[in-house]
């Protein structure tokens, strides 16, 4: 098909054009032949027939005596048969059956009689725990039939009927090319515009994971001979190529003209989002993928483009993920161009399933770590409305998903602490958590999205936390607060405070850069007040309006010097070595709906709350207090 540069082709006519290309250009499996001991997971190339009879002989099925069963009839309780030494033959499971027996009685009905004299109450049937000749598999009968996967009983069907080398399917060998000029090993020390290069990884275990092996090549620069270079040596040397980076625009994206120089370029463009600049084509026979640099849209390829040629070559078919509906727990916007996915956290409240939608960087490969599964939003659709019901495919299995504890709300470090405590304790346990600060927790209970949510809101009028809010929100009851920790909020500011800061005053006065927390944040409402009760205009704050989304990700931006200073915790502050100004002593809670106390996984959840172990991490840690941990709190004081 004629070439356009970007086209916007939808993923399944892009898949479709993509294969057939493939078959043209002649792309097909490969053979090999190896010891059945060692083909376990491999796949047949071929039907297997049987060389030899399971059992070859007539085989004792039981431990017992041997004999011709027609000497034992009429035998009854009454008048039982008696038999001398000559007219049996002892057996053990899995003797030949001696000449002229045709019948085998477990040794627990035989009564000895002395003398080698034996008694039998029951008589015996022609045959009767005999395994017959063949009973397991004739020789010539067929014992696999092509393209089936290998297991460890298949193997010893194998071996009985007397096949020892099996011709399977050859492993194919995708080459992975990272290129880039800003890219470096990931395990070297990074300097400023540094990328580590992790990719490679990735999209080697995933091939790894779908029955291919990977070579990784050295990163390539941004020269498009350099890169002209690797894909020939690929090209000779491995099954398929997958070039990272350099698919889309860019004016040092040369992965695309690089593949017309030695190989033909079929697809450049697809309507998938993210993932659009994907390169598809072939040198000689071999597939050729041009993945986006950023690890999401990578991730997505992947999976929608290149399993179905990895699932040709190793003929194996692709898994079906399984597929649940969920409510969603805030409104998704789509663009019509583009098929869309959205990574998302699940979890089960009131028997509801609620996917918590992640966000969509197409560099945060972290999303895809901990998201629960994919929202697939349609090409033709604006997305899904807040509360909608939408298919979700699941990364994980429904098991974990309906075990799992979510917690939406305020950040705090204590989150992941707990979650790590409470997986030590019960492995079938995790915790879910979304960062969208106290007052987004709040509304995730009243819509019944959360089993609990952590909490610090300041009521200015009164200086107490919390329970105004919950009083407000929750006028009819139906939750409970459940004392947290204290903890200690101050400005944090570079290590040994090189800007000589000393309150919010000298940020607003001498116009220093500042990273603040999102709208509805415990930190942000005390921010607020700290600036109304020392009379600053938060139009004097520069940075005001840069939001971060949970203390860590303000103190990690102040560490790298992006940001002067910004309100956040003290644990966090220590984390990352920074200076700290405190300010506030502030109380965060939990609060938990009342059907949900009666959950199990959340009583699992608040008992490492009020544990021993927990206080003795966040000891460590720094800045917080742990009165009343873990205790209900009155709503009325």
């Amino acid at each position: 098909m004629k070439y356009e540069y970007l086209t916007n082709t939808p993923l399944d006519e892009a898949v479709k054009v993509f294969l057939s290309s493939l078959k043209k250009a002649g792309m097909k499996s490969k053979t090999e032949e190896i010891d059945v001991r060692h083909s376990l997971g491999r796949v047949s190339a071929c039907a297997v027939y049987a060389k030899r009879c399971s059992p070859h002989y007539c085989a004792s099925a039981m431990d017992g005596v041997a004999l011709k069963a027609e000497i034992t009839f009429g035998a009854n309780e009454a008048t039982p048969v008696t038999l001398s030494s000559s007219d049996y033959i002892p057996v053990d499971t899995g003797d030949e059956l001696p000449q002229g027996c045709d019948s085998v009685v477990m040794i627990e009905n035989v009564i000895e009689q002395g003398g080698g004299k034996i008694s039998l109450y029951s008589p015996a049937v022609p045959w009767q725990n005999v395994r017959q000749i063949g009973e397991d598999i004739c020789m010539g009968d067929m014992i696999i039939p092509s393209f089936t996967k290998i297991t460890p009983s298949v193997i010893g069907a194998l071996l009985a009927g007397g096949v020892f080398t099996a011709q399977v399917i050859k492993k194919p060998v995708f080459a992975i090319i990272p290129t880039g000029d800003e890219i470096v090993a990931a395990e070297q020390e990074l300097s400023g515009g540094d990328i580590p290069e992790f990719n490679s990884a990735i999209f080697s275990a995933m091939l790894e994971e779908w029955g291919a092996l990977t070579v990784i090549y050295p990163i390539v620069s941004d020269r498009r001979d350099c890169i002209e270079a690797a894909i020939k040596k690929a090209a000779l040397e491995c099954d398929g190529i997958i070039v990272i980076a350099g698919s889309s625009a860019g004016r040092e994206d040369y992965t695309f003209s690089a593949l017309e120089n030695v190989g033909t370029a079929v697809l450049h463009g697809i309507a998938i989002k993210p993932g659009k600049p994907a390169i598809l084509g072939n040198v000689g026979s071999a597939p050729f993928i041009g993945i986006p640099g950023y690890p999401v849209s990578g991730i997505i390829v992947m999976e929608e483009i290149v399993r179905p040629v990895v699932s040709i070559l190793t003929c194996l078919p692709g898994e079906n993920a399984e597929v649940v509906r969920a409510k969603v727990s805030r409104k998704i916007n789509s663009s019509l161009k583009y098929r869309e996915y959205i990574r998302t956290r699940l979890c089960i409240v009131e028997k509801s399933t609620v996917a918590v939608p992640m966000n969509r960087g197409a560099g945060i490969v972290t999303g895809f770590a901990k998201a629960s599964g994919i929202i697939t939003v349609a090409q033709d659709s604006e997305g899904v409305e807040e509360g909608g019901s939408t298919q979700v495919r699941l990364l994980r299995p429904l098991s974990e998903i309906e075990s799992s504890v979510c917690v939406i709300g305020s950040h705090d470090p204590i989150l992941d602490e707990i979650s790590d405590l409470l997986k030590r304790r019960h492995l079938n346990l995790n915790v879910v958590s979304a960062h969208v600060g106290s007052m987004g927790g709040i509304m995730a209970l009243v819509r019944k999205e959360a089993h609990l949510c952590g909490i610090h809101l300041l009521d200015e009028s009164d200086g107490v936390y919390n329970i105004s809010y919950i009083k407000k929100y929750f006028p009819q009851g139906g939750v409970v607060l459940i004392r947290g920790v204290g903890r200690l909020q101050g400005i944090m500011v570079g290590q040994g405070n090189p800007k000589k800061i000393a309150g919010l005053k000298d940020i607003a006065q001498r116009k220093l850069s500042y990273i603040n927390r999102q709208k509805g944040s415990g930190t942000r409402i005390l921010l607020d007040y700290l600036l109304k009760t020392s009379e600053i205009s938060s139009d004097d704050i520069c940075g005001y309006l840069r939001e971060e989304y949970t203390h860590t990700g303000v103190a990690a931006i102040i560490a790298k010097g992006s940001a002067d200073a910004g309100l956040g915790i003290y644990s966090a502050a220590r984390i990352y070595d920074l200076g700290f100004i405190p300010l506030w002593n502030e109380e965060y809670d939990f609060l938990v709906s009342e059907s949900a106390l009666e959950q199990e996984n959340v009583k699992r959840f608040l008992e490492i709350l009020k544990s021993d172990e927990l206080k003795q991490r966040l000891e460590k840690m720094g800045g917080y207090t742990f009165n009343g941990i873990g205790r209900i709190k009155n709503l009325e004081a």
